[in-house]
């Protein structure tokens, strides 16, 4: 999944400087009426909620009034200017309307309107608006009002043939032009713009942004955190009311106290600071500081986020809280505009957790979308992967159709490395090693998709083919070694594919708790069928040292816990029941912390099997036995009352219908296991 773009701050800083600087309130409110607040204290109150930047209650009271007033032209401004400020855009949009509409010959009005349209994403109302201010003195404010919306519907060309009309100041016209320059992935030059406006204004939080946002682009992590942690520590150091790391320290899961969406949290920059934060340590693969990123940020009620930071914490929580994130992907997708990011991930994560229908629906919902946030590569490997669930020899075709482009940019990639050697530049090579590696990045989930296929079939055999034809670039990706190890272990090929676990494994041997359970739970196996006990022990030993490290009781770890779990079940599938299910039973122990869905799911099965097995009279338990199974589901029954034994990430909690428990299931289980006693 892409995480959050962080657009580059300061293509609209001109227009947001103008509405603080040239936004006269007006000096009374009107007749207005005095319930609840005492007789002659209308305008004090009011004015004295805005210098307090208490929008809100401002607000209740002038929605108030204009419930007597509807024409107010004070009424009405000072509305717009309290909803602008709350970054409610589009009831800003709405009351300006309103006031432009009383007030048709005040063009101010017209200018205020724009911006809140800009600002909501509602560009083309936004320039039918522009044309409409007759004032030549504002022409200029205009036409920069016109490049802004250009720049933020990509029309970058545009943008800068109206900003060539314009004569901003020299620090404006730097940052506009970065901004244009960052758009066209000039990065170097863009960074440039922004040092040189620091360098003539001073130190500003927005543009140590951009510069950190720079470096981002260019993949130089190092060099963006360090801009990164200064905008925190000015932030932090120069607005302690802004309440920073107040969530992450807050003991208890208590919700910390909002900060709200004050001029003084944009000035500072620090939501943008964050988000970019999480967004490197997302890329890096760090989860869990990519999550302390989020929640160090200043505290804000859920109706108060941005739509970016609304998006990265859908992603991170997805994998603990899948409802959660789709719920808040959904709403984003729904508003306009949100993150380009959006739509992508939504449809990618669709497809990870195989709701291919509800993928196909915002695909069909979305066409403007798929143009507008889509590359046509990304598009055809979407579409391909739907339509293997309905049509999998056309989906095979479609995804080799998609190989054969991906390996000719992979086969260039090399002649070029290869070019730059002999030429020993230094630079190109490192240029195209990038390029390469990019190109890389982006067939191995083709190849995957293509390569699924035939798994889905078991067909193994050809999927093997199909990792073996890929060899010539893929041989160093540790994914590919991964999946390949995957299908000689499905094979039964025990000795190959310990040569593709081990490396892997001894690699993160420093924090095997990193390694997916799955992956050494399927090295354990291997070493046990290749007669290697002794490996496979240890292996097992390491990882009870790694778990007894763990210092959160409450952190379920499943590692040990699901290896013993694939033993268990091993020997079942060789008939071996009576081992099998003991070592099943074991390995969840202690049952209050190791039984959960995935768990009992897998559990259940070879209970399952093993009735099957009994009912048949093909086997015969001791009565020892039985009385271990009838206990183990009784201690089941007790722990898995809460426990659901499915899970469905879209579905409603109001709505849910009444789940099936791990208890009613142990309970199901140890009747029969008794009636095959008796």
């Amino acid at each position: 999944s892409r995480f959050g773009s962080n657009r580059v701050q300061g293509g609209s800083r001109r227009a947001a400087r103008w509405w603080q600087s040239r936004h006269r309130l007006q000096r009374q409110v009107g007749a207005m009426n005095r319930a609840p607040i005492r007789e002659g204290e209308i305008t004090k109150t009011v004015y004295t909620h805005i210098m307090e930047q208490q929008y809100d209650q401002a607000v209740k009271i002038l929605n108030n009034e204009l419930q007597n007033f509807p024409t107010s032209r004070c009424a009405l401004s000072l509305l717009g200017y309290c909803y602008y400020h709350m970054q409610d855009f589009h009831n800003a949009a709405q009351t300006y309307a309103q006031l432009v509409q009383a007030c048709p010959d005040v063009d101010e009005y017209k200018i205020y309107h724009v911006q809140s349209l800009m600002k909501a994403g509602i560009y083309a109302d936004a320039n039918e608006v522009c044309t409409t201010v007759e004032n030549a003195e504002l022409s200029e404010r205009v036409m920069l009002l016109q490049a802004t919306i250009a720049y933020e519907q990509d029309e970058v060309q545009l943008a800068r043939n109206l900003l060539e009309q314009c004569r901003p100041e020299a620090e404006e016209r730097q940052v506009f032009e970065g901004a244009l320059l960052w758009k066209e992935k000039k990065h170097n030059e863009a960074m440039k713009m922004f040092n040189d406006a620091m360098n003539t204004i001073g130190y500003q939080a927005d543009l140590a942004y951009n510069v950190a946002l720079c470096f981002y682009s260019q993949k130089q992590y190092g060099p963006a955190l360090k801009h990164i942690a200064d905008i925190i520590e000015r932030g932090v150091r120069d607005h302690p009311e802004l309440s920073v790391g107040a969530l992450s320290e807050n003991a208890g899961g208590l919700q910390a106290r909002s900060v709200g969406n004050t001029a003084v949290l944009k000035e500072t920059a620090l939501v943008e600071a964050f988000n970019l934060k999480a967004a490197i340590e997302y890329m890096m693969k760090n989860m869990e500081a990519a999550k302390d990123a989020l929640d160090d940020m200043p505290p804000r009620d859920e109706s108060e986020l941005d739509p970016v930071t609304l998006h990265n914490q859908a992603l991170i929580e997805m994998d603990d809280k899948a409802t959660e994130g789709f719920r808040k992907l959904n709403f984003l997708l729904s508003q306009h505009p949100s993150p380009p990011e959006t739509f992508v991930n939504l449809l990618l994560l669709y497809c990870k957790y195989s709701y291919y229908d509800l993928a196909a629906d915002i695909l069909a919902e979305n066409a403007d979308l798929t143009y507008k946030n889509m590359n046509p590569q990304d598009y055809e490997f979407l579409d391909a992967l739907i339509l293997a669930q309905s049509s999998p020899e056309e989906a095979y075709r479609r995804f080799d159709e998609l190989s054969a482009k991906h390996i000719e940019a992979l086969r260039r990639g090399t002649k070029h490395i290869q070019d730059a050697r002999k030429n020993r530049d230094q630079n190109a090579v490192k240029k195209h090693l990038g390029e390469f590696d990019a190109a890389l990045s982006n067939y191995i989930p083709v190849l995957m998709g293509q390569a699924k296929i035939y798994w889905d079939m078991e067909h193994y055999s050809m999927v093997e083919k199909i990792f073996r034809q890929s060899a010539e670039f893929c041989s160093e990706d540790e994914s590919w070694k991964l999946n390949v190890a995957h299908i000689f272990f499905m094979q039964e090929k025990f000795k190959e594919c310990i040569r593709y676990y081990e490396p892997f494994v001894r690699k993160h041997n420093d924090n095997l708790l990193g390694v997916t359970a799955i992956i050494l739970a399927n090295l354990c196996v291997a070493y046990v069928m290749t007669s290697a006990n002794e490996e496979a022990e240890e292996l097992m030993r390491l990882v009870e040292k790694e778990e007894e490290k763990v210092e959160d009781p409450n952190k379920p770890i499943y590692h040990l816990c699901i290896i013993n779990l694939v033993i268990g079940t091993l020997y079942c599938t060789k008939g071996n029941f009576e081992f099998g299910i003991s070592r099943i039973m074991k390995s969840l122990e202690p049952y209050e912390r190791k039984i959960g869905v995935d768990t009992w799911y897998y559990a259940k099965r070879c209970f399952l099997a093993l009735g099957e097995t009994l009912g048949k009279n093909m086997i015969l338990l001791k009565d020892e036995a039985f009385d271990e199974i009838i206990n183990f589901l009784d201690a089941a029954a007790q722990v898995g009352k809460n426990i659901a034994t499915t899970i469905n990430p879209l579905e409603n909690q109001e709505n849910a219908k009444p789940k099936r428990t791990v208890a009613s299931e142990a309970r199901l289980l140890k009747r029969f296991f008794l009636k095959m006693r008796d």
